[in-house]
């Protein structure tokens, strides 16, 4: 038996289509599906439960010990505000399954996230001592959980108290299939290309920074079914235990992500520059790219999608489907 948190949502479904595709039907999503049309992304998939999160330290009680544990279940919206919220939803629902995994003996890859870094300016750099993780500074109260807890994990680890095999995963700019329920948080490709196919146009935003131009806003931008296959190389590679980085290694700019979704489409985009808000001026970051030297060393690979292989495989595949789902 295999758990994953959040399995209904973006990245979990993703992980559940691709243990079906392994030949895994023994699986229990955690996670709510509310009235919306998040159902859609497990419609197609075969599970054998599915449990609310307010259940889970119940159903929990009742295992001895499961395959593994991806626990990518959490309030990943970075304009949240109910502090209270993310706490219970964020943090205790992640230090429940830490150790629920530890006396179980079970191996558990937790969803971290880049939103740590902050503005960037202590880096990208995936070093999980206690004094790198005090130095991070997250922007909002999302990635203050994720730092939070990773803190946490680290005085865990250094009480002996872990997981036999356990991964947090630093997710840099996520893109892909089963994304659709998450509204305004949404990738720009799910979001503009409707856009870019029925109107022959996509919006970016104009820069406010000087020696970055309108649109080379620069982002690592990885593909969810990298994501995937990176967390199922962890979980069978041999003391690959720690905190990684999941990018692709190398920013790329808005721009660039515009004309893969037109060259997708077979479609010359008319890109046009906005105003940004001015009140995400102050915070917006003009620089992701994860260091991936951590999860190399390791002996870590695998090749990943290029920007414009993977938005080509997305759009195709996908978003100009009568059904998008995977």
């Amino acid at each position: 038996m295999f758990l994953v948190t959040g399995g209904a949502g973006f990245i979990g479904s993703n992980l559940v289509a691709d243990l079906n595709e392994r030949g895994h039907s023994d699986i229990v999503i955690i996670d709510t599906l509310g009235v919306d049309q998040k159902w859609r992304n497990i419609a197609k998939r075969r599970i054998s439960d599915v449990i609310f999160p307010d259940d889970a330290e119940k159903f929990l009680s009742g295992l001895d010990k499961v395959e593994a544990v991806f626990h990518m279940g959490a309030n990943s919206s970075t304009i949240a505000f109910d502090a209270d919220d993310i706490v219970r939803s964020n943090f205790h629902a992640s230090t429940m399954m830490w150790n629920w995994c530890s006396k179980s003996r079970t191996p558990l890859f937790y969803a971290s996230s880049a939103a740590t870094y902050g503005d960037g300016s202590e880096g990208f750099d995936d070093d999980e001592s206690s004094a790198a993780l005090d130095r991070l500074r997250p922007l909002n109260l999302y990635g203050w959980s994720k730092v939070v807890f990773d803190r946490w994990v680290a005085m865990q680890i250094a009480r002996d108290h872990a997981p036999p095999k356990w991964a947090g995963l630093r997710f840099f700019n996520v893109y892909g299939p089963n994304e659709y329920h998450k509204g305004d948080m949404q990738s720009l490709v799910a979001k503009n290309t409707p856009r870019v196919r029925d109107k022959n146009e996509i919006g970016l935003f104009k820069s406010y920074r000087e020696g970055h131009a309108d649109g080379e806003q620069l982002r690592d931008f990885i593909y969810v079914k990298d994501c995937c296959a990176a967390m199922f190389w962890l979980s069978e590679a041999a003391n690959a235990n720690g905190i990684f980085n999941l990018g692709t290694g190398k920013a790329r700019s808005f721009r660039d992500l515009a004309l893969a979704i037109g060259k997708a489409l077979d479609i010359q985009p008319d890109i046009k520059f906005i105003d940004m808000p001015e009140s995400i001026r102050p915070n917006y970051q003009y620089f992701t790219e994860a260091r991936m030297e951590k999860l190399r060393a390791f002996g870590f690979d695998l090749k990943f999608h290029s920007l414009e292989e993977g938005v080509a495989d997305y759009v195709r595949s996908y978003l100009v489907k009568p059904d998008p789902y995977r």
